[in-house]
């Protein structure tokens, strides 16, 4: 499975009760349209914004981790454009933590077998 991170910008004058839901909301609709195992989701909070979208100077931001085989993103990236809370979003595959979580399984696979312990004869 590969590793990918959703950032999205929620605008602020959404009530902050609406946009913990509307974080949850993409949760579920990840782990159940899609298929996607979430990771972590990251909660930023409203900060300044690097410029202007339409009359907004700060935007809530979160982050989400999740785990698919590819297949469905495009029903995500749909999922944000019809609501018309979300001011923006980007959605990255993070090959550099694929690359990360290979390395350590392998390491894992590899300790066992130098942990062995070797039989010594007793003379």
């Amino acid at each position: 499975m590969r590793i990918y991170e959703t950032m999205f910008i929620i605008k602020p004058d959404v009530s902050e009760e609406d946009r913990n839901i509307l974080v949850e909301n993409v949760k579920k609709f990840l782990e159940e349209k899609i298929g996607a195992q979430v990771e972590n989701v990251d909660r930023w909070g409203i900060r300044k914004l690097a410029y202007k979208i339409g009359k907004y100077f700060e935007g809530d931001y979160a982050i989400v981790y999740f785990k698919c085989n590819g297949q469905g993103l495009e029903q995500l990236e749909n999922y944000f454009k019809v609501r018309p809370e979300f001011m923006r979003w980007q959605t990255f595959r993070r090959e550099d933590l694929e690359k990360k979580e290979r390395k350590a399984a392998r390491e894992k696979k590899e300790a066992p077998a130098e942990e062995t312990p070797t039989k010594e004869k007793v003379e």
